[in-house]
């Protein structure tokens, strides 16, 4: 079992989430047959935290496995529960020198590279040296390619599923859209996905965005491949709409608990973080707040729209505006930018050493792209527009991996620091950051228009005292609605005796059990059986 994403070893939004927290229910019937394949994007100076080098597993692979176009590997464990195998592939040499694939992809599958640009060449020139790979590596394990399942995640790894298919037609493929490329860009260019959803064509729409080659790639790797998943209902419904191919198996993202602290240590950890963020929110807030201020906070992909970042500031100006507002509230946006330092004078307010540069008072890192980048401009126009109250809203623009400078703890251990939690996404299809916050105990807010959200409305009370998660209905014209029940939703989450808050926090990590992978992996097992039967068809 054979499974590539770009997000192996590499953690750039919630694909690494579901590889990693899943990885040890699939090891108690695998075992070692599971072998995660990634990009070897790493250097001395900057290695992967969580590679650990082994140079004798899968038989000295490494080392004996001979790969055309400079290709190399390099074979280890991910260090999270159960410690997979992992195949870091170097395929940088591969790029540039695509066309001659490119041109068998046109002529065997029609995917249309024709019109790529940006990151296309080198998502397809990791797919495609991955699928050499795994051809190389079962025939140095003396494994019969019908006893392979070669499973590929997003549209990055498509070309590599079809190459398996052209040059290793005996292994059995899996792919799986966590969103659709096409989907993604209808609601990034503001147009409206919901109200003319029965109206859109994948195909005519990705011509209008420009995003003709990505979109060709995704639908052939779907409609080629022996399984067809998507990870929720949502956006199952989008795959047969935009990709015209309907997904065999939906196969939700589950949680390992053993993600979660001790109680002792969950207790440390919430009490140094929410020191850490009163502190760096009082420097930049020029006023002390109170030990009582709730935090709340959103987090993900930085998608402006999409992700609801601007329906969360939004909601934080309405809350602001809130009759019975009494307490300090820290709201944090922290999501990942163009980052390019640790703002200066915020540094030196926090007695460390940095430069001496202007200090934007919303800004907990100066980005590149101040000028351009959403939230940062909607943050300055509310500062210059004189915006002020209990409720400071900071933007925390880096990855919190406990080295970024100011907060210097990872997310997730920070997470128990938060109070409350906003994922107000406008296109979601799971929504891992509001099942991350209950299985760490923090209320949340989502939608409905998140696979999780709608998870919530299928098999639960939405509030929190009982379920510790409230859901909201997104519309394309309910904008104003949504912000002000959020508000609403947080004002009275502030109001909430002592004994309502401990009762919500309880049933969100209640909540989160039912989203153990242990109930949800079954459904992988439904597409590795229909993969295998479709192969053996096939052969």
């Amino acid at each position: 079992m054979f499974e590539t994403s770009w997000e192996v070893c590499n953690k750039i939004g919630g694909i690494y989430t579901v590889l990693s927290t899943k990885a040890r229910e699939l090891q108690k019937v695998l075992g070692d047959r599971l072998i995660f394949i990634g990009p070897d994007v790493w250097s001395d100076d900057n290695p992967s935290p969580t590679f650990i080098e082994k140079k004798t597993l899968l038989s000295r692979a490494a080392s004996k496995i001979q790969l055309p176009n400079d290709i190399t590997i390099r074979t280890g464990r991910w260090d999270i529960p159960g410690s997979p195998i992992v195949v870091l592939v170097k395929f940088q040499h591969l790029m540039g020198n695509m066309n001659e694939i490119y041109g068998e992809m046109w002529e065997k599958f029609g995917v249309d590279s024709l019109h790529s640009y940006g990151d296309y060449e080198e998502g397809c020139a990791f797919a495609v040296a991955s699928a050499i790979v795994i051809k190389a590596l079962a025939a140095h394990l003396k494994v019969k390619g019908s006893k392979v399942i070669a499973h590929f995640d997003e549209w990055t790894t498509g070309m590599g599923l079809l190459y398996i298919k052209a040059h290793f037609p005996e292994a059995a493929t899996i792919f799986t859209t966590h969103a659709t490329s096409i989907g993604r860009s209808i609601c990034g260019n503001g147009k409206h996905l919901y109200e003319y959803f029965e109206g859109y064509n994948g195909d005519q729409m990705a011509k209008e965005l420009n995003m003709e080659s990505k979109h060709s790639l995704e639908k052939q790797a779907a409609a080629n491949a022996d399984c067809f998943t998507t990870v929720s209902e949502v956006t199952a419904h989008e795959c047969t709409q935009l990709l015209g191919v309907t997904p065999a198996v939906v196969t939700p993202n589950g949680f390992e608990p053993d993600f979660i602290p001790s109680t002792r240590k969950y207790n440390a950890q919430r009490n140094e973080g929410r020191k850490r963020l009163l502190t760096v929110g009082s420097a930049l807030a020029g006023r002390e707040l109170s030990d009582d201020t709730l935090i709340v906070a959103t987090a993900g992909r930085n998608e402006y729209r999409n992700k609801g970042l601007d329906l969360f500031i939004d909601s934080m100006v309405a809350l602001n505006d809130h009759p019975d507002l009494q307490r300090d509230v820290l709201a944090l946006i922290m999501v990942p930018a163009w980052v390019k330092e640790p703002a200066g004078e915020l540094l030196m307010d926090l007695n460390f050493q940095g430069h001496d540069t202007p200090r934007e008072n919303y800004l907990t890192h100066r980005l590149n792209n101040e000028d351009s980048d959403p939230a940062c401009c909607r943050l300055r126009a509310l500062r210059d527009g004189g915006y002020s109250g209990k409720v400071k809203i900071v933007f925390v623009p880096c990855y919190l991996d406990g080295h970024d400078g100011i907060v210097n703890i990872s997310y997730y251990d920070l997470l128990p620091a938060l109070d409350l939690t906003v994922f107000p996404s406008y296109y979601e299809p799971w929504g891992y950051t509001p099942l991350e916050s209950i299985a760490f105990g923090v209320p949340t807010v989502t939608t409905d228009k998140a696979g999780f959200g709608q998870w919530i409305l299928s098999n639960f009370k939405n509030d929190f005292v009982t379920t510790g998660v409230r859901v909201i209905r997104r519309e394309d014209t309910n904008y104003p609605a949504n912000a002000a029940e959020i508000a609403g939703t947080t004002a009275s989450y502030l109001e909430a005796d002592a004994k309502e808050v401990k009762a919500s926090r309880e049933a969100a990590t209640a909540t989160s059990r039912k989203a153990d992978w242990h109930f949800f992996i079954e459904d992988y097992y439904k597409a590795f059986t229909i993969a295998l039967g479709n192969s053996a068809k096939r052969n």
